[in-house]
C-alpha cells in the first residue's frame, strides 16, 4: 500500500517530503492495527486510499500526511497534541478540522449534521485543504459503501447529494463531483441507476462510432489551421443524464448529447480560433453558446461551450478550453492551492478571493440557530443557479438565480446596501424586488441620509450574504438602543441604593465584573442589561457588597467575628430553639435573613454567614456562592439549624425544562393553583436548543411541600426536568 501511494506521489506531485509521508503511514498502521472495516479488510486501507486520492490531486506533503492520519484523533488514543508533537501544527490542525463532533450529544440527527457542517465551514476558512481531505474521505467511503446496510447506504448517499457533491461543485472539482454523484445515485436510486446503465450500454458501440467520426473530421480541419490540439470524447456521467431525463421528461433515446467532445489547446486565442472553425464545420444551435472564459463561473471553471448539429441531424456539445483550464476544471481549488509548489506570490490572495463565498457562509450561519433552517439555507446556497450581471463600469457580478437589486447592492458593499433606495436596470427604473437576469447592467441609487434597510427585505433577497448583512444592521441598531436603556437602568438601580453608578464603574470590583461576564467594554454590559440578559440589581448588588467589604477590610476578621458573636449572645441568652426560623449555635431570636441567591426552606441543609450590620445570612449548603465565601472568609461561617415548628413561609425558586408545546405553561400553573401555593413571580423563555425554560418563584412552608409540588410538575406532559435554582 505504501508503494502504491509513493507511486501516485511520484506521478502527480512535486516537492513532497516522502520520509514524513512514510512516518505518517507507519503511525496510521500502528494506531489502526486492531481495527477492521466492515468489508473485513484492515482499517489502514481507508486512510491510505484517501491519501492516494489527495496525491492524484497533486496536493502537498502536509495534506497527504493529514489524509493518512485523518481518523487517528477521532478513532484512536492519539490526541491533537500527539500529532502536533510528532509532525507539526499544520498537520494537527488539518486532522482536527476533519474530525467530526462525535462526542457531543444532540437532540436530533439534523442538529448533529448542522454542527458538523458548521465546524467544517469554520475549518475551511482557516485552511481549505480540510474540505479536500473530507471529500477524499467521502469518495473512498462511497466506493466501499456496498458493505454497509441498505439504510446506511441511502443515508450516506443522501448526505452526499445534500452536502459533499455540491461542495465539490462549488470548489470546481468536477472529477470528484461526478464520481460522488454517480456513486450516490447507485445507492439512492438503485433501480433507475442499473436500468439507465443497461440502456446506455446497449447503444454504446453505435454512439462511440459516431463520436469517433466527428473527432476525425475535427482533427482534419484543425490540423489545416496549424493549431495544436488534443481532442477526446467524454461520456456524460450517469447522474447528469438521469437528471436531464427527469427535468425534461425525456427517455434515453431522446437525449442525443450523451457524449461531449472536448478540445484542449494552449492559449485563449486558440480557444476562440477553434470555436470559429467548429462553427464552419457544424451548424451551431442559437442560444446554446456559453462563454465561461470571458465570464468564469464562481468555482473558477473556464471553457467555451457550444451545441452543434452533426451528421444525421444529431446534436452534441463541444467544450473548448486550454490545458490549464482543464486542470482547474478537473480539480478546481486543488489545482490552485498556493502551497502546492511552495509559491509565496499573489496566488495566495487570489485564492482567498475565490473562496470568499466560504467566509460569507460562515458569516450568515452564525445568525442561524435552528438546525433545519441552517441546513436548508446551506443547501440552497450550494445548489442555486446563478445570474451574471454588470456594474455600470463593466465589472461582472455573480448572484443567485432570481437575485434582486438589493442582493446586488450588498454584494458591492455593505454601505451601498444599507443606503439603497432604488435601482436602474439597463437605464430603466425597476422595483427593488425585480429579478435580475444575466447580462443586465445594474445601477444602485443611494441616499445621503439613509434610513437603513427595511425588515421586509429579508423576504425579498435571495443571497444569504445579503440576509446576513441586513440582520447585522438591525442587530447593531438594537444594540445601540439597549446600551442607552441599560445605562439608564443601572444608574437608577445604583441611585436607589444611594450610589452613583459612574463612581461604581471606576472601582476595581467593576473591572472584575466585566471580566467575570466576559464583557470587553462597559457598552457590552449596558447592552446586556438593556436586553434583559443581565439583571441590573445583580450587578449593582455585587458592586455594593464589594465596596462595603472593602470598607471593613481595615478591621481584623477575628475581631469582626468576635463582635458579631457578642451581639448574638446579648440578643437572647436562652438556649431554647425558636418556634419559627433558625437556631444559631443554640441561640434563638437572633437577627437572621434568608439569602436570595439560594432561597433556603425548612428541611434544607443550611449554614450561616456573619455579615456586617445585617445579622446572619442563611444559605443552603449546596449554594454556588458558598465555595467562594469559604475561601475568602471561612471564619465567618457558623452552624445553624431549623427551629422546631417552622410555621413561617419562605420564598424559593424552581426551574422547569420542558418541550416548547402549546399549553405546557397552563398545565404547570394548574398544579401550582391546586396545591394552593402562593406564586411570587413567573418567567418563561425558549433557549437556543428549542426547549422552554420556566422559572417559578413561590412561597412555601416546608421542603416536603416543595418536593410534592416538583414531583407533580415532573409528571406534566413534555416536562423533562425540574430542579431548585441555586443562585
Amino acid at each position: 500500500m505504501l508503494d502504491k501511494l509513493i507511486e501516485k506521489i511520484d506521478k502527480n506531485c512535486i516537492n513532497i517530503d516522502k520520509k514524513l509521508v512514510e512516518k505518517a503511514y507507519y503511525l496510521a498502521e500502528e494506531a489502526h492495527s486492531h481495527q477492521k472495516r466492515e468489508s473485513g479488510e484492515p482499517y489502514l486501507v481507508h486512510p491510505v486510499e484517501v491519501a492516494c486520492i489527495l496525491a492524484e490531486m497533486g496536493m502537498d506533503t502536509n495534506t497527504i500526511v493529514a489524509g493518512l492520519l485523518h481518523d487517528v484523533i477521532e478513532d484512536t488514543d492519539y490526541s491533537y497534541e500527539d500529532i502536533e508533537a510528532l509532525f507539526n501544527e499544520e498537520v494537527a490542525n488539518l486532522v482536527d478540522g476533519v474530525t467530526k463532533l462525535g462526542k457531543i450529544k444532540y437532540k436530533t440527527k439534523e442538529e448533529q449534521k448542522a454542527d458538523n457542517v458548521r465546524k467544517m465551514l469554520l475549518a475551511m476558512t482557516k485552511d481549505v485543504r480540510v474540505i479536500l481531505i473530507k471529500l477524499a474521505d467521502r469518495l473512498h467511503n462511497l466506493r466501499t459503501l456496498k458493505f454497509k446496510s441498505i439504510e446506511k447506504q441511502k443515508e450516506k448517499a443522501k448526505e452526499t447529494f445534500d452536502i459533499y457533491a455540491p461542495l465539490a461543485h462549488r470548489l470546481g472539482m468536477s472529477k470528484i463531483k461526478w464520481e460522488l454523484e454517480d456513486l450516490a445515485f447507485r445507492y439512492m436510486n438503485s433501480n433507475e441507476y442499473y436500468e439507465l446503465v443497461k440502456e446506455i450500454a446497449e447503444k454504446r458501440v453505435e454512439r462511440e462510432e459516431y463520436i469517433s467520426r466527428v473527432i476525425n473530421d475535427l482533427r482534419e480541419r484543425l490540423a489545416l489551421s496549424g493549431i495544436e490540439t488534443d481532442i477526446e470524447g467524454r461520456p456524460k456521467h450517469f447522474y447528469s443524464i438521469y437528471r436531464k431525463m427527469v427535468n425534461k421528461s425525456k427517455s434515453v433515446d431522446q437525449i442525443f448529447d450523451l457524449t461531449a467532445i472536448r478540445i484542449l489547446v494552449h492559449t485563449i486565442k486558440d480557444c476562440y480560433a477553434v470555436l470559429g472553425i467548429v462553427h464552419t464545420v457544424y451548424k451551431p444551435i442559437p442560444g446554446r453558446f456559453k462563454d465561461y472564459i470571458a465570464m468564469p463561473k464562481p468555482n473558477m471553471y473556464q471553457s467555451l461551450h457550444t451545441t452543434v448539429i452533426g451528421p444525421h441531424g444529431k446534436t452534441f456539445e463541444i467544450q473548448i478550453r486550454t490545458f490549464d483550464m482543464h486542470k482547474t476544471a478537473e480539480y478546481g481549488i486543488a489545482a490552485h492551492w498556493k502551497y502546492k509548489e511552495g509559491s509565496n506570490d499573489n496566488g495566495g490572495s487570489n485564492l482567498d478571493n475565490k473562496l470568499s463565498w466560504i467566509r460569507d457562509m460562515v458569516e450568515w450561519q452564525r445568525d442561524t440557530e435552528d438546525a433545519e433552517e441552517f441546513m436548508e439555507a446551506f443547501k440552497i446556497d450550494l445548489f442555486s443557479d446563478e445570474v451574471f450581471v454588470f456594474t455600470p463600469k463593466g465589472v461582472v457580478i455573480n448572484l443567485p438565480n432570481e437575485a434582486t437589486p438589493i442582493d446586488f447592492a450588498y454584494r458591492i458593499h455593505t454601505d451601498v446596501g444599507n443606503k439603497c433606495i432604488g435601482a436602474k436596470v439597463n437605464g430603466r427604473m425597476v422595483t427593488l424586488d425585480y429579478h435580475l437576469k444575466t447580462g443586465e447592467i445594474v445601477e444602485i441609487l443611494t441616499s445621503s441620509t439613509p434610513k437603513g434597510p427595511s425588515i421586509d427585505w429579508l423576504n425579498i433577497v435571495k443571497s444569504n450574504q445579503a440576509k446576513s448583512k441586513i440582520r447585522a444592521w438591525f442587530k447593531k441598531q438594537k444594540r445601540e438602543e439597549n446600551i442607552v436603556k441599560g445605562k439608564d437602568v443601572l444608574e437608577r438601580e445604583a441611585k436607589r441604593h444611594g450610589y452613583n453608578f459612574g463612581e461604581l464603574a471606576k472601582t476595581e470590583a467593576f473591572e472584575k465584573i466585566l471580566k467575570k461576564y466576559n464583557f470587553n467594554s462597559i457598552d457590552d454590559l449596558y447592552a446586556s442589561v438593556g436586553s434583559g440578559i443581565v439583571i441590573a440589581s445583580g450587578i449593582v448588588g455585587k458592586l455594593r457588597d464589594s465596596i462595603e467589604h472593602s470598607k471593613c477590610n481595615g478591621e481584623n476578621n477575628s475581631e469582626a467575628l468576635k463582635k458579631a458573636e457578642d451581639q448574638i449572645k446579648t440578643t437572647n441568652l436562652k438556649k431554647k430553639p425558636s418556634e419559627v426560623g433558625v437556631t444559631v449555635r443554640g441561640l434563638s431570636n437572633v437577627m437572621v435573613r434568608f439569602s436570595k441567591c439560594c432561597n433556603p426552606v425548612p428541611g434544607d441543609d443550611i449554614i450561616g454567614y456573619i455579615t456586617r450590620g445585617r445579622g446572619i445570612s442563611i444559605h443552603r449548603k449546596d449554594c454556588n456562592n458558598i465555595d467562594g465565601l469559604l475561601e475568602e472568609d471561612g471564619d465567618k461561617f457558623v452552624e445553624v439549624t431549623w427551629g422546631i415548628s417552622n410555621k413561617g413561609d419562605y420564598v424559593t425558586e424552581i426551574q422547569v425544562k420542558c418541550d416548547d408545546r402549546n399549553g405546557v405553561l397552563s398545565d404547570i400553573m394548574i398544579i401550582v393553583t391546586e396545591m394552593k401555593v402562593q406564586l411570587q413571580a413567573l418567567n418563561a423563555k425558549t433557549n437556543k436548543q428549542g426547549f422552554a425554560m420556566v422559572n417559578i418563584k413561590l412561597r412555601i412552608t416546608t421542603i416536603d411541600e416543595l418536593k410534592e409540588l416538583m414531583k407533580k410538575v415532573k409528571k406534566v406532559k413534555g416536562v423533562i426536568e425540574v430542579y431548585r435554582v441555586k443562585n
